[in-house]
């Protein structure tokens, strides 16, 4: 268990607790889970779920949160499918800095749509990544179909 301290600097602990959605760039919160955009994505409507719970591992959650965490990573990929229309998706989660978790002690699931040539070289090289779309167009253009979803205990 993480210190609450260290729980205060936590996106998604402040994404869970914040009533500001647009600031926490959240676009669901449950009572189990939420859903935000990633600051830094790889491509457009790049998504994080997490658990609501400061949790480092899978086995430390409870099975509402496994549940929970699926269920939204499958409703986060419909509603990508449905506003991007991607060829595919990259589905991931990364556990310890060592394994490239930018958030070692709050797990989360990246959800990546992925089109046919949509990586480049700019990434490797410069570090640089090329999304075409401001984070705020991304946002207005998924909340209101994350709005909609319905039976998910929202907590809200």
């Amino acid at each position: 268990m993480t210190s609450p301290k260290r729980e205060l600097s936590c996106i998604f602990c402040l994404a869970a607790s914040s009533t500001d959605r647009k600031t926490t760039l959240t676009l669901f919160r449950g009572t189990d889970s939420l859903v935000m955009l990633n600051r830094y994505p790889y491509t457009n409507g790049h998504l994080m779920v997490a658990p609501i719970a400061h949790e480092a591992r899978l086995f430390d959650s409870a099975n509402d949160s496994l549940v929970s965490l699926i269920r939204m990573t499958a409703e986060a990929q419909r509603i990508l499918s449905d506003v991007y229309q991607p060829a595919g998706f990259n589905v991931g989660m990364n556990f310890g800095e060592v394994a490239g978790a930018g958030v070692a002690d709050h797990y989360h699931m990246h959800v990546v749509p992925r089109w046919g040539g949509d990586s480049n070289f700019m990434t490797v090289t410069a570090r640089t990544r090329l999304v075409p779309e401001d984070l705020e167009v991304t946002f207005e253009k998924l909340l209101p179909h994350f709005d909609k979803l319905e039976g998910l205990n929202r907590s809200q």
